[in-house]
């Protein structure tokens, strides 16, 4: 057997025995990352110590890129998800986007809100408003919970600090603020056919709230002055959130300074305070100024005690995501070391394909095969990014494709699946499979769209 011909075996049968392991065995992600990486460099032909050592190199290296800004981001996440700020955030979108536009404002709601909070929890905090919504104005509860979940899952999977995207940007070596520049972008019409979507099934599976829910007694709405009452409920549930400056300022502050820094650099400008302005743009410190303005504008009710608990909890969660992303940057470096990934370039670059779909093809596999849509990013990327390295592709680009082929098809084994229709109440498995995986799956199609265009223009 060739020395190419091995490692490609080594990568193949490590890649296999990650899937079984996550599928069958009681074997957690990330040791079964660090087993992968090990079965691929032995089989591929590395010497079992330099192994070892290799992955020791990318777990340490993927992590020093990224690490503090995902434990920055989801401590503030967790201060944003308690205090309020996602509420006060969709109650101003509502009354901003206006009467019969309902879908549209949950749709933008779930766009901001889900950049530093986690997309489950984001939306269980902001049911009970699409519930209250479909009440007043009598629209289905399936065309604004859609709204909301695309929304949600569209910025999830494709704008740091996420821990998903922010874990595939430091695997690419890609630069913070053009990974949040693009994802912002090709959110977009992610969320534009989700909504369109939202409104043709909506009418099919025609669904209000049940007042069995909350013990109140449901009247469905019959004149103009629904949406008015909405309004002077959400002016009395205002009283008691904190104010529209104080719930952004800790989103807006990091995005600001992060677009700033990457401005400055691509224009290459830099000496004496400018460099001040750098440093402030850096990941590192803008997340952690955006915590910082969490903390105060945002945690001031709170007891001592009770704020740092609440980003204690952010943090647990964070454990498990830095984990996972540290352990798909040491299946990456094995890749490199062994010299599978520029025999599989060099195989590729000869092919009459956009090098783009890699990455976005195997986070597609391994999505729907296992179901975690972190999981599938990081192992796509890890797979993907020595592969590309050597190629003529944008990185930032392919960063995306990675990211953004995860969303297809939600369905038993995602935990968002159940999430999405059981707080909407859908009971039937076609309904459900019509409520969720059909629109992100249509979210998958229209990245791949996307993605190619870009990929045409900016590639």
């Amino acid at each position: 057997m060739s020395h190419e011909a091995q490692m490609v075996l080594g990568l193949v049968i490590g890649v296999v025995v990650l899937i079984l392991l996550v599928l069958k065995t009681k074997i957690h992600a990330f040791l079964a990352l660090i087993i992968a990486a090990s079965i691929t460099g032995i089989v591929g032909g590395m010497e079992p110590v330099k192994v070892a050592d290799t992955i020791a190199a990318g777990f340490g290296g993927t992590l020093g890129s990224i690490g503090i800004v995902i434990g920055f981001g989801v401590m503030m996440g967790r201060i944003l998800e308690v205090s309020g700020a996602a509420e006060r955030l969709a109650y101003t979108l509502i009354r901003f986007v206006g009467k019969k536009k309902e879908e549209w404002a949950m749709a933008i709601a779930g766009y901001i809100v889900s950049i530093p909070i986690f997309v489950d929890s984001a939306f269980v905090i902001l049911n009970p408003l699409v519930k209250a919504l479909s009440r007043k104005t009598g629209k289905s509860v399936v065309t604004l919970g859609i709204a909301l979940g695309i929304g949600l899952v569209a910025t999830h999977h494709a704008v740091p600090p996420t821990p998903g995207p922010l874990g595939v940007a430091g695997i690419f070596g890609v630069d913070i603020g053009l990974m949040i520049g693009w994802g912002l972008i090709l959110s977009i019409p992610i969320i534009i056919v989700g909504v369109l979507y939202a409104q043709w099934i909506g009418k099919r599976i025609y669904q209000l709230p049940s007042e069995e829910e909350d013990g109140a007694e449901y009247i469905r709405p019959t004149t103009q002055t629904a949406y008015e009452e909405f309004v002077q409920l959400t002016d009395e549930r205002n009283k008691e959130l904190p104010s529209l400056f104080r719930s952004t300022l800790p989103i807006i502050l990091p995005i600001f300074l992060i677009f700033l820094n990457t401005t400055l650099v691509a224009m290459d400008i830099g000496g004496g305070w400018i460099d001040f302005v750098l440093f402030l743009g850096k990941p590192i410190i803008a997340v952690g100024l955006g915590l910082v303005a969490a903390i105060y504008a945002l945690a001031g009710p709170m007891r001592r005690e009770e704020a740092l608990d609440r980003m204690e909890e952010g943090m647990t969660t964070a454990g498990i995501i830095l984990l996972v992303t540290g352990a798909g940057g040491a299946l990456g470096q094995v890749l490199r070391e062994s010299g599978a990934g520029d025999y599989i370039a060099a195989q590729v670059a000869s092919l009459p394909l956009p090098a783009i779909l890699i990455p976005f093809f195997v986070a597609t596999l391994v999505r729907l095969i296992q179901g975690s849509g972190t999981v599938a990013m990081i192992t796509a990327a890890s797979i993907s990014a020595p592969i590309l390295v050597n190629m003529e592709v944008n990185m930032v680009l392919a960063a995306q494709a990675a990211a953004l082929g995860a969303m297809i098809f939600s369905y038993f084994n995602d935990s968002l699946f159940w999430v999405v229709n059981r707080m909407l109440g859908i009971k039937n498995v076609k309904e459900q499979i019509l409520v969720w995986s059909v629109p992100t799956t249509l979210a998958w199609g229209v990245s791949l769209v996307s993605l190619l265009i870009a990929n045409q223009f900016f590639g």
